[in-house]
Parts: structure tokens; sequence; C-alpha cells
């Protein structure tokens, strides 16, 4: 089978803007392991990359994007060919949905959740008001200018439909928080933060690894994610597992392999913000594991049917450095 994998930055998406810093790591990253896993399953027969020609090509066979070009003309032509079509994108401003509508639109199979989770899941205003109805601890979050006189100090300001740390701030008690559209604010939850990666398939979700992020607080409040060690916490109580679950069914439609971003607090594990696709932990999902994660997406199976998930170990801590 063809395969077509886009990851939105590193593609050619921001070619007429100047490559984010925070993101351009985390995107090529992801890319570079979803290439390198697929390469060496046997029903892949080629694989398709594009990529921003102010970038090395991920492959030799790799599709420039030059400037003034217009990437999604050049992805929608990869994607006429391909059988299967791996998309990878922020959900800020709804680029991920947008290219799973696009990508999608010949009828190959997208290695994508739904569109009604990806939607949901875009609103940190949304998937805190879905985890409050389906009774799991989430962090209240409210609109810039509209939080509660009460609400705890520290806060956290960060765009409703940002991905990752992407204009994420720290502000001390009094200070003056913008009120900008668009920006939500949270109260500061302490605890370690720490991810689930999580596959989501047809026979049910399953944990794969417990991810402890390595975040740095700039001096005038940037939050930064510098790396995290993949399968670098336990879940010995089986408690994680399960909480990976309830989320997973309060957000229909996930699929494939997704990560849940959490807070392990003294007092129990808070949910910070579900990503209905790969994260940057995917990059050491593999070595963590010792077997192929992709090897289990049923869109890669040529019958469409995944083989049962083996009994898995617990993943052994892998690093993943970004900056």
């Amino acid at each position: 089978m063809r395969v077509f994998v886009c990851e939105f930055v590193t593609s050619g998406g921001l070619r007429g803007a100047a490559l984010p810093e925070t993101l351009l790591p985390e995107g090529t990253a992801m890319r570079d392991a979803i290439l390198a896993d697929l390469a060496v399953l046997p029903g892949v027969r080629e694989l398709m990359v594009a990529h921003d020609d102010r970038l090395a090509p991920p492959l030799a066979a790799s599709v420039p994007v030059a400037a003034g070009a217009d990437p999604w003309a050049t992805w929608s032509a990869l994607a006429a060919r391909a059988d299967v079509i791996w998309p990878v994108a922020p959900e800020t401003g709804g680029l991920l949905a947008a290219m799973i509508r696009r990508l999608g639109r010949g009828g190959a199979r997208l290695i994508a959740s739904g569109l009604e989770a990806v939607e949901a899941c875009a609103s940190k205003r949304e998937t805190a008001r879905r985890l409050a109805a389906a009774g799991l601890p989430h962090i209240p979050t409210f609109a810039a200018g509209a939080a509660p006189q009460d609400l705890l100090w520290p806060r956290v300001t960060k765009p409703d439909d940002g991905a990752g740390c992407e204009n994420t701030r720290l502000w001390a008690e009094g200070a003056r928080l913008p009120d900008a559209p668009g920006l939500i604010v949270q109260p500061f939850v302490a605890g370690t933060p720490a991810s689930l990666s999580l596959l989501v398939r047809p026979d049910g979700p399953r944990l794969l690894s417990v991810n402890r992020q390595h975040l740095e607080v700039a001096e005038d409040g940037a939050m930064s994610l510098k790396g995290l060690t993949v399968g670098g916490l336990a879940d010995a109580d089986g408690a994680l597992a399960r909480l990976a679950g309830k989320v997973a069914a309060a957000f229909p439609g996930l699929a494939g392999i997704v990560g849940i971003d959490v807070i392990l607090a003294p007092a129990g594990p808070v949910v910070v913000e579900v990503n209905p696709r790969i994260t940057t932990a995917y990059a050491g999902l593999h070595a963590a594991l010792s077997v192929n994660p992709a090897a289990f997406l049923p869109e890669l199976i040529r019958a469409g049917t995944p083989p049962a998930l083996p009994h898995l170990p617990p993943a052994r801590p892998v690093e993943v450095l970004l900056r």
C-alpha cells in the first residue's frame, strides 16, 4: 500500500511564514518516527511525504514545497495517489480538522480521529465541559476576562485552541492578565506534568505508556516543553489506564494513537487536555515498548482487522529531547 504522511509544519503548511521554534522540533520528531515505523511494515510498499524546502527532505523522494507554492495543492496530489493518509497537525485554527476534511476527499483510509472528536478536543473550554459532564477530574477553564474573582492563583493563560505549550504563560498572584479573543485562563495545578499515550481501536482503548513531561518556565512566565521521558512513569495500580478509558469514552470518535495530558497532583490525576492525534511522545514509543505501535493500527492492515494486541510489558524509559 502507498502511505502519505503529512505533518503540517514540516510538510510546508507554514511555507509563507517563519518556522515556529516551538512546534518545528515536535513536528519533526513525530514525522520522523512515523516514517521509521512505516518503513518496516511489510504491507507498506511506498512512503510519500512533502517537505518545506527550507528543511532537509526526510526521504529522497520527498516533494518540496517552495516559496509561493500552495501546500494544499501539493498534498492533494499526493493524497490522490495514496491508499492510506496519516495527517498530523496542531489543533490551532482548525488545522487538523481541515486536513482530515480535505485530504480525505479521495476515499483513502485516514489514520485520524473523527471530526466530532477532533473539533471537541480543539477547544480547551469544550474539553473541560465534557470532562465535567463525565465527572472526570479537570481544570476549571474560563474565557480570558471572565474568570471568577475567587479563581485560585497562580493562573495560566493559553489559547483555547492552542497546541502544546504554544503561547502558554504562568502568572503570579495580582498580575494583570491579558484579555484577548480566543484566550482562556485556568488555575495552576501543582504536580508532575505527564501525558498518557493511548491506542484507541474498535476493540477498545489501551494505555501504552505514561510519560513524564519536562516543562520549563521562563522568567516572564512563558512555559515550554523541553522534552519528555516516554514510559518514565508507572501505573502500578491501573488508575491511569482506567482514567484514560473514561476520557476516551467522553470523546466518541477518538481513534488511533492519541494523547492525554495530565497533572499528577497530590490528590490524584487531573486531566489538562486531550490530543486527538499522536503527540511528541510517539517519537519514543517504539523504543519504549520494544514493539512497533503502527503495526496495530487498523488502517494499515489490508483486511482492515488489526491483530490482537499482545501483552505488553511496562514501557521502559526513553528520553525524547526537543531543545
